[in-house]
């Protein structure tokens, strides 16, 4: 029999050996693994025989432990058998080399005292004093008969990795049981949030087989599509029988909730169908990440590249072009255990007609990924993000594509793109990515996304939408868009030069060009000027006021935008927010207001006091004059508007009265 049974990654094995001879010297017998288990194998029989005739675990839980399948395997059995006694951490010690205790999963190991290694003393005498109180070797745990639907709960041959997410949905299940470290003393649900496909009822199976020992009430695993079906599979005849029959057992289960449609349901609605007695532990699946306050989140991303490499046999092209996707990797990897061929299939995975995927399922498995896009915005949003691919976009990406594809105010499409990118995000159909990363991050913070947050799109996503846009045509005029966005360029003009036709490329205006040319130009098109002041009607002397407060408006905000404007005229010959703003100011306002203000003002200095000041202006002799020249103003006006318009990708109408 061992005192200890001593656990670790093999890349600790230099850090591990002084600790090994520490607690030898201290009397106590030592159980090492010296020749470790493969990377990617379940426990073996010779490391279960001798947990079994071992007292205690001593996990040397470093940073790398959690990513070190024979690990979990070794402290999940030496959990359960704890689990077992009444104490989960019974039969299981923990030693942190890590400054931090973040990584220790589940939560109860994170809430007991962690010994150290850094005082081998003091850890041998912790070693010796916990031994002391074990009466003989753990009992490891034996599957019983469990209740599940459908089926019993065997872990999946295609489940691989996801070892930190096992025990980040069982330390959300039980995290009520260490109040201290999670702040919680009340159980709550659970939820596993993630695209589809992306392997939540895979993981919630394996977690079920793995930790069946700790529900000695039973595994339930219950349709969410069809929920009031799979309560009547029970045998029951209603909730009420079902719950006195779980009083009856008085044991925990644990009460999956799978696909739960989200989007089909209020939150109360959900939250109905969480365990039906106390001693339930309910853990929902769903895409969604709008309903926090339903339970515990641990959301689902992609598997790492080592994992995924593994699925598709090695083939690094084929890992890299599911993008850790499980389903999409498992479909391949059935398909190249059938005898195609790596290349064959990756170039399959990017030809036009239908779906690879959906021909290896044999059913329309990609309408799935994207089947919850059921507004404008998050579809033309997903359109921008698939134009930009492989590259993240900002909502500011989004918005420009939207702006310039339809010529709308930058504030009407900053709205549109926000409001598609929260969709989306919320529909696990965009990912944040992590400054500097170049890759996918955790959650995103919720609400409204910032306008510098970057957003990635998964390529599973990408091929689904392909293959599932109901608007392509509004696809291609996004593309192109984006590309002249991503291009700093527009779409070509024809210019005249003496003998010969060409092209040159017109520059695409800067964000405070833009900004510039749209704040004047809604002056522009509200003033007098360009509006027709019909005759008999309106004040000259408003007009005029109109047109000098257009010029101090103008000239403000020159000086807001001073440093991003365009300087001088581009070689394409393009207007620019300062040629436009000089010949508004210059040459057409200006040489109006001086020679009406004078002869207006001299006019309005002879008003008799008992003459109303319209009165007075409407028998002024040169009134009819000065209305013609106003009128005359309009068109030069319209055309600086237009020349705005194009900068600013508003047209207000104007282009309807040319």
């Amino acid at each position: 029999m061992w005192d200890v049974f001593l656990s670790y990654s093999r890349g600790d094995v230099e850090r591990v050996r002084p600790l090994v001879r520490a607690l030898r010297d201290g009397g106590l017998t030592v159980f090492t693994d010296e020749t470790g288990v493969a990377s990617f194998a379940g426990i073996s029989d010779t490391i279960r025989r001798e947990l079994g005739r071992s007292k205690a675990l001593l996990a040397y839980y470093s940073a790398a432990y959690p990513e070190r399948e024979a690990c979990q395997w070794e402290l999940t059995t030496a959990y359960l058998a704890g689990l077992g006694e009444g104490d989960p951490r019974r039969r299981v010690m923990v030693v942190n080399p890590e400054a931090a205790t973040g990584h220790i999963h589940p939560v109860e190991l994170r809430d007991a005292r962690h010994a150290s290694a850094d005082d081998p003393t003091a850890l041998v005498a912790d070693v010796r004093e916990h031994v002391a109180r074990l009466d003989g070797p753990m009992t490891l745990p034996e599957p019983a008969v469990r209740r599940w639907l459908p089926g019993g709960p065997e872990p999946h041959p295609e489940f691989l990795g996801r070892l930190p997410e096992l025990w980040l949905v069982h330390s959300a299940l039980h995290a009520h049981t260490a109040p201290l470290t999670s702040g919680r003393a009340a159980p709550r649900a659970a939820q596993l949030r993630g695209m589809a496909g992306i392997g939540k009822t895979l993981l919630a199976q394996e977690y079920a087989a793995r930790f069946e020992a700790a529900y000695p009430g039973g595994v339930f695993r219950l349709n969410g599509q069809a929920y009031d079906d799979s309560v009547r599979a029970l045998g029951q005849d209603g909730t009420d029988s079902l719950f006195a029959r779980l009083e009856a057992i008085g044991e925990p289960f644990l009460w999956i909730v799978d696909a739960v449609p989200a989007d089909r349901l209020a939150a109360r609605e959900i939250a109905a169908m969480a365990a039906p007695h106390p001693l339930g532990h309910t853990l929902f699946t769903l895409r969604s990440r709008a309903y926090d306050g339903l339970g515990v989140p641990v959301d689902l991303g992609p598997l790492d590249a080592v994992h995924a490499r593994v699925l598709v046999g090695g083939s690094e092209a084929l890992a890299e072009a599911a993008g850790g996707h499980p389903l999409t990797l498992a479909l391949l990897g059935r398909a190249l255990r059938a005898g195609h061929q790596p290349h064959t299939l990756y170039d399959r995975l990017h030809a036009r007609g239908r779906s690879l995927l959906d021909t290896l399922a044999g059913d329309d498995v990609t309408a799935a990924v994207v089947h919850d896009v059921d507004t404008a915005d998050a579809a033309d949003v997903l359109r921008c993000a698939a134009a930009l691919h492989p590259l993240s976009f900002t909502a500011d990406d989004a918005a420009g594509i939207l702006a310039a594809a339809d010529r709308v105010p930058r504030v009407v499409a900053d709205r549109r793109a926000g409001n598609g990118i929260a969709e989306l995000r919320t529909r696990s159909l965009l990912t944040p990515e992590s400054p500097g990363s170049g890759g996918p991050a955790g959650p995103a913070r919720p609400g409204r996304a910032e306008t510098g947050d970057r957003w990635h799109l998964h390529p599973v996503t990408l091929h689904a939408w392909h293959h599932h846009d109901p608007a392509p045509a509004r696809a291609e005029a996004l593309r192109h868009a984006a590309l002249r966005a991503l291009c700093g360029r527009r779409d070509p003009v024809t210019l005249a030069f003496p003998g010969s036709r060409k092209e040159a490329p017109m520059a695409a205006p800067g964000e405070s060009e833009r900004m510039a040319a749209f704040d004047i130009q809604v002056e522009l098109v509200t003033r007098i000027g360009v509006q027709e002041l019909a005759p008999g009607t309106g004040s000259l002397r408003e007009a005029l006021s109109s047109l000098k407060s257009l010029i101090d408006f103008t000239r403000a905000t020159l000086h807001t935008y001073n440093i991003g404007l365009e300087r001088g005229a581009p070689a394409s010959g393009a207007p620019t927010v300062q040629s436009l703003a000089y010949t508004l100011v210059n040459d057409t306002i200006r040489p109006f207001t001086t020679t009406w203000h004078p002869r207006l003002a001299a006019h309005e200095a002879r008003r008799p006091p008992d003459l109303a000041p319209l009165d007075h202006e409407a028998a002024w002799p040169e009134a009819e004059a000065m209305r013609a020249e106003l009128a005359a103003l309009r068109e030069p006006l319209r055309r600086i508007a237009e020349g705005l318009g194009g900068i600013s990708g508003a047209d207000f109408g104007m282009a309807a009265t040319s």
